[in-house]
């Protein structure tokens, strides 16, 4: 089978597609022929070696991808040969024709949701329901901003948002971007590259200020996310590529909680919980997983400068 392989940390070109010997499944594992892989900002900070969860070399990248089942192991009890999937992680990695996972990696997909659409399911979809209900413990009626809104975890963070009957609130900087978050579902959508969108949030509420902000680049708005933030606030962070000074009186002031948190830590019952919420959501069409942009496997390392580089719209999708 064909599978990018990592032999080296760094750049998006040490991504290279070889020939390698396609798995067989034992105990619970189960082979699934990937027909597309999400693209999300974490591989690329595993592919560098920096990342605390960095995998050790060689290895073949990607968490999230969907197939069917191609074969399984002789203690699977949970899916079956011809069944469509989305994965959660594998053994080893979806860049590739084909992945072995462990049962429990797997989620059931839908009918009405193709492959492409599947491959973007499971982190932007995951780390935002973590965020929002395991974190944030979010509400009806609560005021939700979304920062970055138009990106992949954003449009999801959106989408969970509204299903829980919380008045959303997105930010993009582009018009398409704004557009899309639009578009998602949001209540009101803000230019977060106008100096001011801060005050122009917090007008947004009457004066009060946002319940919950989820947070996807911390080292440059989190001080200045108490702007707009109202008493007893929650912000979680999802996303960080630096660091910044920040003021802790500022959380004192408005008796607020920062909450961290990452994909990586959640347990498997939080990951069970998830899996439910998702399908459910999706059959029933409440989310809609939105593909921007599609690459080819020998096109990994240009989908890996996207991803960062670019103003994706929603996901980022290889096609195997």
């Amino acid at each position: 089978m064909k599978a990018i392989i990592v032999r080296e940390y760094g750049e998006p070109e040490v991504m290279k597609v070889e020939e390698v010997e396609t798995p067989e499944p034992s105990g619970t594992q189960v082979l699934v022929k990937i027909e597309a892989a999400g693209v999300n900002p974490v591989d690329t900070y595993l592919r560098t070696g920096i990342h605390a969860h960095a995998p050790a070399l060689p290895y073949t990248p990607g968490k999230d991808g969907a197939g069917t089942v191609e074969d399984v192991g002789p203690d699977v009890s949970n899916c079956k040969e011809g069944d469509r999937v989305y994965t959660a992680d594998s053994l080893t990695g979806t860049y590739a024709e084909y992945a072995l996972c462990n049962e429990y990696q797997l989620g059931r997909l839908p009918d009405n949701v193709n492959f492409e659409e599947g491959a973007g399911v499971w982190t932007p979809y995951a780390t935002s329901y973590r965020a929002l209900f395991q974190k944030a413990g979010i509400k009806p009626g609560d005021n939700v901003l979304i920062h970055g809104a138009s990106g992949g975890v954003g449009t999801a963070a959106v989408q969970w948002a509204k299903c829980a009957g919380a008045i959303v609130i997105g930010t993009a900087s582009s018009e398409e971007g704004k557009q899309h978050v639009t578009m998602s579902g949001a209540d009101a959508v803000f230019d977060h590259s106008d100096e001011d969108h801060f005050e122009a949030i917090r007008q947004f509420t009457g004066g009060s200020g946002v319940d919950v902000i989820i947070e996807m680049l911390a080292n440059v708005n989190l001080e200045r996310d108490f702007e707009c933030l109202g008493m007893s606030g929650r912000i979680v962070v999802v996303g960080n590529r630096g660091s910044l000074q920040f003021t802790p009186r500022l959380a004192m002031t408005k008796d607020a909680t920062i909450y961290g948190m990452s994909l990586f830590n959640s347990t498997q019952d939080e990951r069970d919980e998830i899996h439910r919420a998702i399908f459910a959501n999706l059959e029933d069409g409440a989310l809609r997983p939105f593909v921007s942009r599609k690459y080819t496997l020998d096109q990994a390392p240009a989908a890996h400068h996207d991803v960062i580089e670019n103003k994706a719209l929603g996901k980022i999708v290889l096609t195997t």
